[in-house]
């Protein structure tokens, strides 16, 4: 595929893929939507593949989605904004959720809208100083979604997700970052190195057993205790068994680095 609104790389086991409509904050269209989900595909039929880096070109992240674009103008009879999450919002952030490997996402700019809840649905969000967290579908009479009414109360508590929702407030980067939403802030002279070394970082770890704390976490809160010590007992099972809990133990047992297959 020709990609026209989206940068995409695989090199050294890390897949980058950067939203590239900055003239529109990158916001998403019907062909930047296919674009991404053909990357999405190549990142899961690609074996080198240990992590992924999310982030978008020029001073945004991404501003949601394009209301210029056809696919969600309001017709007579209004518009099926259901459609368009069915076709491609709840897919993407399914697809990142789903991915066997870390996903980080650097938010360089504004995230608002869907594109806020695209970087929520990440493993590890950093963001720069001057980037911000807007829900701003209050404003047009609509409610979060691309996931926003799933993650925001999990991740702040009804009352910060409530406000956030009803009136569309700018969530600085720091509060962001002091209030639990993302991983880190960070200067914005800094983002791209910060998220590179975590990228690099990743590509060399123990891709397994990072896969499998991504699904216990993810499934904790509909977990009773015992169904979440239960899972822990059989993913340790299957991890205890793997090549590269072997080369931790014989890494540290022999003092040197261990050299992790991902498998």
């Amino acid at each position: 595929m020709q990609y026209q609104n989206i940068f995409f790389t695989i090199s050294d086991g890390i897949a980058r893929l950067t939203l590239n409509r900055p003239e529109k904050l990158n916001s998403f269209t019907g062909a930047m939507h296919r674009e991404v989900q053909h990357a999405l595909d190549a990142i899961r039929a690609d074996q080198s593949v240990r992590v992924l880096l999310l982030t978008g070109a020029g001073r945004g992240f991404c501003a949601g989605q394009d209301l210029a674009d056809s696919e969600v103008a309001p017709g007579p009879d209004g518009a099926d904004l259901g459609a368009a999450i069915e076709k491609y919002y709840a897919p993407l952030v399914l697809s990142l959720r789903a991915l066997p490997f870390p996903v980080i996402c650097a938010v360089n700019g504004v995230a608002a809208g869907a594109g806020a809840n695209i970087a929520l649905a990440c493993d590890i969000v950093i963001a720069a100083r001057s980037a911000s967290f807007v829900q701003v579908f209050c404003k047009l009479g609509l409610l979060p979604d691309t996931g926003g009414t799933y993650f925001l109360p999990r991740l702040l508590g009804t009352a910060r997700a409530m406000g956030l929702s009803m009136l569309g407030d700018k969530l600085t980067a720091e509060k962001a970052e002091s209030w639990g939403l993302i991983w880190k802030c960070v200067d914005d002279a800094q983002l791209a190195q910060e998220s590179d070394d975590m990228a690099r970082h990743f590509a060399s770890a123990p891709t397994l057993g990072l896969s499998r704390i991504k699904q216990a976490l993810y499934a904790s809160p509909a977990n009773s205790l015992e169904q979440q010590l239960a899972l822990e007992c059989n993913l340790m099972r299957e991890l205890g068994r793997s090549h590269d809990y072997q080369e931790g133990v014989n890494a540290f047992m022999e003092k040197r680095a261990p050299q992790y297959k991902g498998k």
